[in-house]
């Protein structure tokens, strides 16, 4: 994947369950992880003396997490209701170059924050509630 623009990694909302996704407003930093847990098998006639996975036993887990300046816009309205409302809403993460990521995430935090000669910022983090697929950019 060659350099590219930190503003061009975007998250966007299913604004009303319709597959409608629309960028969340207001961001400046963006982040992806994946994690895989793992099951150790290891034995007494392991090659070796090396430690043995099983392959594809582990759960598999994705979050993302965002900081920007507060806008008051529709994508800030729908993640504050999204989260006290404790609903499951469909994500995606937009990666030029290298693909989409989509599937159900919780919003597990927002929070916000603002200094007396500031702007008025936010953070969000949430966590995968499901399948997550990948579709690799043209």
């Amino acid at each position: 994947m060659a350099a590219q623009y930190g503003k061009d990694l975007l998250i966007k909302i299913d604004m009303n369950g319709g597959g409608q996704f629309e960028t969340v407003a207001g961001l400046r930093a963006t982040r992806l992880s994946f994690n895989a847990e793992t099951v150790d098998v290891t034995n007494l006639d392991s090659e070796g003396g090396w430690r043995e996975l099983l392959a594809g036993a582990g759960m598999r887990s994705a979050a993302i997490s965002g900081s920007g300046v507060f806008r008051d816009a529709d994508t800030d309205e729908r993640a504050r209701a999204l989260f006290f409302d404790g609903t499951v809403p469909e994500f995606q993460v937009v990666i030029p170059a290298f693909g989409t990521i989509q599937g159900p995430f919780q919003i597990t935090s927002i929070e916000y924050a603002g200094a007396y000669n500031g702007e008025a910022t936010f953070e969000m983090s949430l966590a995968s509630a499901g399948a997550i697929s990948f579709v690799a950019a043209p």
